[in-house]
């Protein structure tokens, strides 16, 4: 458990994963006492891998053309209520693991996002106010996508989004009374030092309460599922000419209160 960029609290001992079952079960309620009890006894980082801070979610769900900008950049006209797409649950790696370019990739792209994360079995909720009371908290995703795949492949966006790797989540979830406001995060992404998205969760069509209320009346939501919520203008793809991610180019990218990533591109197996 996060205490700063350089210490940690060790609750292995009394927390196994960050899943469903500690969702479900209050584990959020525990770690905070846990939390507590242990933070003059912190664990300073020695070089450890920092895995994603949710255990693999039941559903990965993803929100298209979420802000303006970038639906403008797309080419599609602004959405009258939240496009919705999937990807791999095992595409979830942690911020500052390699992303793997995959096999016969030509149009590897970045995503800086705000992901929220499920905190209640949830549907069918009465109103947007109502998800507020569902969410355990927010963390930072590059949704990485192979835009071939997503747009020549059939038309399919999933098969462009659900390659290993394809979404780097961390470094920490942060609970949503750590956030003064959800809905005014600046946000950006560079590629190998150069500025490519700079944004704000403000600039959103949908915001996250919205998104989690409208999904409520389509599908259960499970405790640790992960949402997607959209990018910002800036991806590779709104470049003229577009501009795509090859291996060797380094991804950094952050979320006010969320931390930030680094991902360096790797060759396909």
């Amino acid at each position: 458990m996060y205490i700063d960029e350089e210490h940690y609290v060790d609750v292995s001992d009394v927390v196994e994963d960050f899943g469903e079952a500690f969702f479900a079960d209050g584990g959020l309620a525990t770690l905070r006492a846990l939390v507590d009890d242990r933070r003059d006894r912190p664990t300073r980082f020695a070089g450890e891998r920092i895995g994603a801070p949710i255990a693999r979610p039941h559903q990965i769900l993803c929100i298209g053309l979420n802000y303006s900008d970038h639906a403008a950049e797309s080419g599609h006209a602004v959405p009258s209520e939240p496009v919705l797409f999937t990807k791999a649950p095992n595409t979830l790696v942690g911020p500052y693991d390699h992303v793997r370019s995959p096999r016969g990739s030509s149009q590897l792209d970045w995503e800086v996002e705000l992901g929220v994360v499920i905190g209640k079995r949830t549907s069918y909720l009465d109103s947007i106010d109502d998800a507020r009371d569902v969410i355990a908290g927010y963390v930072l995703v590059n949704d990485v996508s192979e835009r071939f795949f997503q747009m020549e492949r059939g038309g399919q966006w999933s098969k462009g989004k659900s390659a290993e790797t394809f979404n780097p989540a961390g470094p920490w979830l942060v609970t949503p009374d750590e956030i003064p406001d959800v809905t005014n995060l600046d946000m950006w992404l560079d590629v190998n030092n150069a500025r490519r998205q700079c944004g704000s969760t403000s600039r959103m069509i949908f915001d996250p309460f919205h998104i989690v209320h409208h999904l409520s009346q389509f599908m259960v939501l499970e405790p640790g599922d992960l949402i997607n919520t959209g990018t910002p203008a800036g991806v590779g793809m709104g470049f003229v000419p577009p501009v795509w991610l090859q291996p060797g180019d380094v991804m950094e990218l952050g979320i006010a209160h969320l931390g930030e990533q680094c991902q360096t591109v790797i060759a396909p197996r």
